[in-house]
């Protein structure tokens, strides 16, 4: 027998002593797992932040925070992600890959684990409000090979900005920085963003880049309305023509 298949057989025997005895099974696997959770772990003791400031992005607004709710609510995050992983495919289907930044103000985040249907971090301004209505209330008639459910109630259910303060007060709890006066104003902002002769100035002050206007076409506030201006602001606060990483913070 040459000396290399001895100390293969001899390495093979000790690991065979490790593998029997579940004592010492348990202490080696702690032992990699201390390590390796203090690798992953120690570093961020010496960062400022873990999240790479970006400018543009905001809370939601009322509204659009409702939306949000709705497509939770829904189930919406178990067909579709919102997270673009930086590979090529995915870069050039969906637009730039995703930010941490771009979800810094999400409890719980969106990214999901499946795609059933497409990744909808860039879908603000992909589509018009007409089709959005439209492939919610039949999403065959848009897209044939859909299989996505109808979602045409959110067109006949009103809604009413009841919990929106307690909702981003609760928001707030957990880091979001809304203001006393963003809260104060909650009620106002939800209604005056569907409604584009309305004086929405304050609104567009305490939440740059929101979309104003009769989102699905209807006289009254729906929870449609919420929905289309949750999706029609998602991925459009960032202007990626001008962001450039920064590796130093």
């Amino acid at each position: 027998m040459s000396e290399d298949t001895k100390k293969k057989k001899t390495f093979l025997d000790r690991h065979a002593i490790l593998e029997k005895n579940a004592t010492l099974l348990l202490v080696g696997s702690f032992v990699v797992v201390t390590v390796g959770g203090i690798v992953e772990i120690a570093p961020l003791f010496w960062l400022e932040n873990t999240i790479e400031e970006v400018d543009g992005m905001r809370p939601y607004s009322p509204l659009e925070l409702t939306g949000r709710e709705i497509y939770i609510r829904e189930g919406c995050y178990v067909c579709h992600s919102q997270m673009i992983r930086p590979m090529r495919d995915e870069v050039e289907r969906y637009g730039h890959y995703s930010l941490a930044a771009e979800s810094m103000y999400d409890h719980p985040f969106q990214w999901g684990s499946k795609r059933t249907g497409p990744d909808l971090a860039r879908v603000g301004g992909r589509y018009s409000d007409a089709w959005h209505v439209d492939h919610f209330a039949n999403p065959q008639a848009v897209v044939p090979e859909s299989v996505m459910p109808k979602y045409d109630y959110l067109a006949r259910t009103p809604i009413e900005p009841e919990y929106i303060r307690d909702l981003m007060v609760t928001h707030r709890m957990v880091g979001v920085p809304y203001t006393d006066e963003m809260i104060d104003a909650a009620v106002t902002d939800f209604r005056v963003q569907v409604d584009p002769f309305g004086d929405y100035d304050g609104l567009l002050e305490r939440y740059p880049g929101a979309q104003v206007r009769n989102f699905d076409g209807q006289p009254e506030l729906t929870e449609m309305d919420a929905m289309i201006a949750y999706l029609q602001m998602l991925g459009t606060l960032v202007d990626f023509s001008t962001f450039t990483a920064d590796a130093n913070r």
